[in-house]
């Protein structure tokens, strides 16, 4: 009897061990593979966007996609239909689970998806992020430029335009969007410095990032403040709706109104003299950039002050708190202008 249990322990030990080794011969595979990958640099980057029906996000999947076929890697966009975190997350999860090199996330919701890009992270996957300044899981956060100053000069326009007096409303895409707040908060503390005169009414505006809803809050902002003179825009959906509702109520030239956005979608509203300025960067730039980034750290370069992205605005770049890459990429846009850019 003694001896039998022996042998079975004999062979229970042989299978165990049989699997053990194959069960590294796999990982051993995956390894192989993936130096195979990274020794010519064949890497699979995603770019998970907002949303992808945004024409914005459509510009940086461009720009990243002509990276790629520079540098002979797979870029290319995964997202939702609209702007919100839980789908952001699915698409994530989705791109963790397929084994991506890299993600390129610009976040709905940045405390939302912490969880996630730490999954990611731990996978092995290098996670850089945009518009993102305060999240704590990702590699790099790219910003185009210094985001209190990009507010600052949104309101230094609105004021001219507004003779520096009168009250004005803020929009922003959404109440847990990094960036759109942070220009907020620099529009508001140039104000309260520099325009005391004006006046802020009512909370922060959330559109979720749809001109139609931009269209409607407008509206109900002019009916419920008849004294209203200003809109500060961070979305780029922002300008478009509101330039809308101004012409419609007949307002053009007694209500301002000054944000981020496209030329392509905002450049009728200015040559029309609807408003005067619109601010921005080059999406194009940024998937560039955020793309090269990803490439850069997955190749093992070294990511320090003044590095060099290869894109415009992205050439001399500056490191805050470790992880936040800041450039000089933001544009002012008006009349005299428009036509030297087609995004």
């Amino acid at each position: 009897m003694m001896k039998k249990m022996l042998s079975v322990g004999l062979i229970l030990a042989m299978v165990l061990s049989l699997a053990a080794c194959t069960g590294k011969s796999k990982e051993a595979g995956k390894d192989d593979e993936k130096k195979s990958k990274s020794s010519d640099g064949s890497y699979e980057i995603a770019i998970v966007p907002k949303d992808t029906t945004n024409d914005w996000f459509q510009c940086i999947a461009q720009g990243g996609e002509k990276f790629g076929k520079e540098k002979g890697c797979t870029v290319y966009m995964k997202g939702g239909t609209s702007a919100d975190a839980s789908l952001q997350i699915e698409v994530i999860e989705d791109l963790i689970a397929s084994g991506v090199d890299a993600l390129c996330v610009i976040p709905n919701d940045i405390d939302a998806l912490e969880s996630v890009l730490k999954k990611a992270q731990d996978a092995g996957i290098v996670v850089v992020t945009h518009e993102a300044s305060t999240q704590k899981n990702t590699e790099y956060d790219l910003e185009a430029f210094d985001n209190a100053q990009f507010g600052a000069t949104i309101m230094d326009s609105l004021a001219s335009q507004m003779e520096e007096k009168g009250q004005y409303c803020v929009m922003v895409g959404s109440l847990t969007n990094g960036s759109h707040n942070e220009w907020a908060d620099g529009g508001i503390a140039r104000q309260e410095e520099e325009y005391p005169d004006m006046e802020l009414v009512g909370d922060r505006i959330e559109i979720k990032d749809n001109s139609e809803t931009a269209y409607e809050k407008a509206k109900e902002m002019l009916k419920t403040y008849p004294e209203l003179k200003g809109f500060f825009g961070t979305a780029a959906q922002c300008v478009p709706g509101v330039a809308r509702a101004i012409e419609e109520l007949g307002l053009v030239g007694k209500v301002s109104l000054c944000g981020m956005a496209l030329p392509s979608a905002a450049g009728e509203y200015i040559e029309q003299g609807t408003m005067e300025t619109i601010v921005a960067w080059d999406p194009y730039e940024v998937g560039y950039a955020m793309s090269n980034l990803a490439y850069m750290i997955l190749s093992g370069e070294e990511i320090k002050e003044g590095i060099n992205l290869g894109a415009a605005g992205y050439e001399d770049m500056n490191i805050m708190n470790d992880k936040v890459l800041v450039g000089s990429g933001f544009l002012e846009i008006t009349k005299d202008n428009l036509k030297d850019y087609d995004f």
